[in-house]
């Protein structure tokens, strides 16, 4: 495994700033808006949700103030032809290099029968804050920030996934996309001992046993940005963290959108809580809101907003 800048914290989260206490409060209110609210959303029996989902998003950007892209898309399987599923895409253009592209993106879809607070509301709530901290900067590279459909199962790496959808297209275009950020169940934390396991391709690597720390995954090819992401995120936060550059064959390695653009030829890397191998509540209806940490997930976000800034400002 390739070096990995700095070491992981160990202590305790900082008490949060006036600012992330606002931070704080918008967070568990677009995941209760789209776990509680809305709830299960998907293609297969909850389409009107799914819906909802998809126009509250683009409500949110446009408040911001954003433009938002529609990528409008028919499914094929499962006796699903006919219902449009959208991809929603806003971005700021580079000032320096708007060709280099960094994407940041989660899915805003649930898996049939569960409302999805922290799979993957807590991806979507973070993606909105992100976009809204971003608005008014002047990145060198183009920001991007979109929100996909379909990446549960059934459609789960499949041509009907709405990450792959769109890679597939950006390569079609030739985009020159240099960093993708999948942020993928981010928001369970916990400091009890042995709540955290691994799946057996990583029993040989030395990982924590508690599950208090944020994870950066990736594949072998995706090195370069993994190093630059954890070593960015580490410079800023006060909140453990480990990262691991490892074969797309590992069980869990490749569990979200940054499958689809590895697929496509591009970097990707997974942010995320590690989903079943910490959350007790992964892909039930018990995946409400109040699973969430909203204090740790808070200032988690807080610091990817400074790494996405240190991304799409790179001037190397």
């Amino acid at each position: 495994m390739p070096q990995i800048p700095g070491k992981s914290y160990h202590g305790p989260v900082p008490p949060l700033t006036d600012e992330q206490m606002v931070l704080r409060k918008q967070l568990c209110k677009d995941v209760t808006k789209l776990a509680g609210d809305i709830g299960d959303r998907n293609v297969s029996t909850e389409y009107k949700n799914l819906c909802k989902a998809a126009n509250f998003i683009e409500e949110s950007f446009v408040e911001t103030g954003y433009m938002v892209l529609r990528q409008g898309y028919e499914v094929s399987q499962y006796g699903l032809k006919g219902r449009e599923c959208y991809n929603l895409e806003t971005e700021i253009t580079g000032s320096e290099k708007p060709d280099e592209i960094v994407v940041v993106g989660a899915h805003y879809d649930s898996l049939e029968g569960t409302p999805g607070a922290n799979d993957n509301a807590s991806g979507v709530a973070a993606l909105l804050a992100l976009a809204r901290s971003s608005v008014d900067s002047k990145p060198v590279r183009t920001l991007r920030f979109v929100a996909f459909v379909n990446e549960e199962p059934p459609f789960f790496q499949s041509d009907d996934m709405g990450s792959f959808v769109y890679a597939r297209r950006c390569r079609e275009r030739n985009e020159n996309i240099v960093a993708m950020l999948s942020l993928e169940t981010i928001g369970y934390y916990t400091d009890e001992p042995e709540s955290q396991s691994f799946p057996i391709g990583l029993m040989d690597f030395v990982f924590p046993t508690t599950g208090n720390f944020i994870s950066f995954v990736s594949n072998i090819k995706s090195h370069k940005l993994l190093s630059d992401v954890t070593g960015f995120f580490r410079q800023y936060a006060k909140f453990p963290s480990e990262a691991a550059c490892l074969p797309e064959q590992i069980v869990g390695v490749a569990w979200s959108d940054q499958w689809s653009f590895w697929q496509n030829g591009y970097p990707g890397i997974m942010v995320t809580d590690t989903a079943p191998f910490r959350y007790p509540y992964y892909h039930t209806s018990e995946d409400t809101p109040d699973k969430i940490n909203y204090d740790w997930f808070a200032y988690l976000v807080d610091m990817l907003e400074k790494v996405v800034a240190r991304l799409s400002d790179s001037k190397s």
